[in-house]
């Protein structure tokens, strides 16, 4: 299951902004953020979409939502303008944003090349 995240949880699981100019990667694994919001249509549909592969990627990839209508600081932050957005943040290196519903096929291509082709580099 994908966790919602909070500005408080954000900051000790992904990036303290607050303490951090530079880009410093706080969690364990490399993971996916869903910048979502209940009343966007896409957004709805790529939900099912991340809970599926928050299930094929167990224990490789955290999978984080974060409703922006909540956490509009947090979305502030990050320079939200359209969602879906979805942040792929790897263990090391820059994190990269989509932008728009992408099907599922295109997330998990994104998740492999992005985030798990990293992981095997570094091993």
């Amino acid at each position: 299951m994908a966790e919602h995240l909070t500005k408080e949880t954000f900051l000790t699981k992904v990036f303290d902004y607050e303490k951090n100019k530079e880009w410093k990667f706080q969690g364990e694994l490399p993971c996916v953020i869903d910048f979502w919001a209940e009343w966007c249509g896409p957004c709805r549909m790529v939900g099912p979409v991340i809970e599926e592969l928050s299930k094929e990627y167990a224990g490789k990839v955290n999978f984080y939502k974060v409703n922006t209508e909540e956490e509009q600081e947090l979305a502030a932050a990050f320079g939200i303008q359209s969602i879906p957005s979805l942040l792929f943040v790897p263990k090391t290196g820059q994190p990269k944003m989509a932008v728009g519903a992408l099907p599922k096929q295109s997330l998990k291509q994104a998740v492999e090349e992005e985030l798990l082709s990293t992981v095997d580099e570094v091993k």
